[in-house]
């Protein structure tokens, strides 16, 4: 069966962890778009705040209080979308929480509770998401991340938690094509993204969590959600220097071991001291509408490798020549090792140029 998804002006959105980071900022796109939204996360004030910010602005909005850890909770917010605006036409996954610090370090039980919010209450929401959807028609949008192809190091659990998210989306998207129900399923892949992600992970380092570079801007995310919203897409990654990463993680691997053992563990952690350890998100509420984070490079607010992927009718060279400047840039990151590992006066020729990046994958995804 076709899927046709309807404009955003006509669409009742629903959107998990509303009150930071990706989903504050997709809510107030869609809000200014016109779509109607339900809002859910755990933080009440917030999500009062963001809705008042939202219905003065001109727009439709209502929230829920919810932990989508629980499956009751989660039936509360499709239940809330059919009392508020009778029913919704996407439901974006995008709730979730991350631990730093080494595996053996970490409790197994937050491990667990890192789980029910991850990949439990994601399975949730889409489960959710489709039973109603197989009536009306719609998307189902859930938020993987690179590190759903390969690994960070010091983010294991989180890496695995995503992973598991790829597993299911796929697996989700292929069994609801055998049914022929009108639902576009959309993994979205985001590379490291400027928000209090890193701010709001439960660490077990000796100093704070920050981003390593490249890091992005939440808007690219938010207009790639978009995007799937209106479009049917498979998937989604955002950021070439996060394709990058999956492109080395397949023809490299080791490669990016190396990287990984020498130069990001390194750029993952500030200069300062860790705060607090009870200050996480992972076991309250963060409380807070927050969209940007502590990144203190420079954040890209666009990706030409999205925006071509997404609209390669506006890019004029698609992936002409895209063997050859890959296979020369590879050959020339293998050749700056030493030893087999890296140097951090290396790391610049580990990512090549996003203008070159958005030649190599320019190829329209679709579901």
């Amino acid at each position: 069966m076709k899927v046709n998804l309807k404009k955003l002006s006509q669409q009742v959105v629903v959107i998990t962890g509303a009150s930071s980071g990706i989903g504050l900022v997709t809510a107030r796109m869609a809000a200014k778009q016109g779509a109607k939204l339900v809002l859910a996360a755990r933080s009440e004030e917030a999500l009062q705040q963001l809705t008042s910010e939202i219905q003065e602005d001109g727009g439709q909005a209502t929230y829920v209080v919810a932990d989508v850890s629980s499956q009751e909770e989660v039936q509360r917010i499709a239940q809330a979308a059919q009392e508020q605006f009778g029913g919704f036409d996407t439901w974006i996954n995008n709730a979730g929480v991350s631990i730093y610090g080494k595996l053996e370090e970490v409790p197994i039980e937050d491990m667990r509770k890192l789980f029910e919010t991850n990949v439990w209450g994601l399975i949730y929401g889409s489960l959710e998401a489709a039973k109603h959807l197989k009536q009306r028609g719609g998307a189902i949008i859930n938020l993987g991340s690179i590190l759903s192809e390969t690994t960070a190091i010091l983010q294991s659990i989180y890496s695995a938690s995503k992973h598991a998210v790829k597993g299911f989306t796929d697996g989700l998207r292929m069994e609801l094509e055998l049914d022929e129900a009108p639902i576009s399923v959309t993994l979205i892949k985001p590379a490291a993204i400027d928000t209090p992600y890193p701010l709001h992970a439960k660490n077990y380092m000796e100093r704070e969590a920050k981003h390593a570079p490249p890091a992005y801007a939440p808007e690219t995310v938010a207009r790639a959600i978009l995007h799937a919203a209106e479009t049917p897409t498979r998937e989604v990654t955002v950021g070439g220097g996060g394709k990058m990463m999956e492109t080395m993680n397949h023809w490299v691997p080791r490669l990016l071991d190396k990287f990984m053992e020498n130069v990001f563990v390194k750029q993952e952690q500030a200069e300062y001291p860790a705060g607090a350890l009870e200050n996480n998100g992972l076991d309250q509420p963060t409380g807070k509408l927050e969209a940007r984070g502590n990144y203190d490079g420079h954040t890209r607010e666009t990706s030409l490798y999205t925006t071509a992927v997404l609209h390669p009718a506006v890019t004029a060279a698609v992936a002409v020549g895209a063997g050859v400047v890959l296979a020369a840039w590879l050959t020339k990151s293998a050749g700056k090792k030493s030893n087999g590992k890296f140097s951090s006066q290396t790391y610049r020729g580990v990512l090549p140029p996003e203008s070159i990046q958005s030649t190599l994958y320019a190829k329209k995804s679709s579901s």
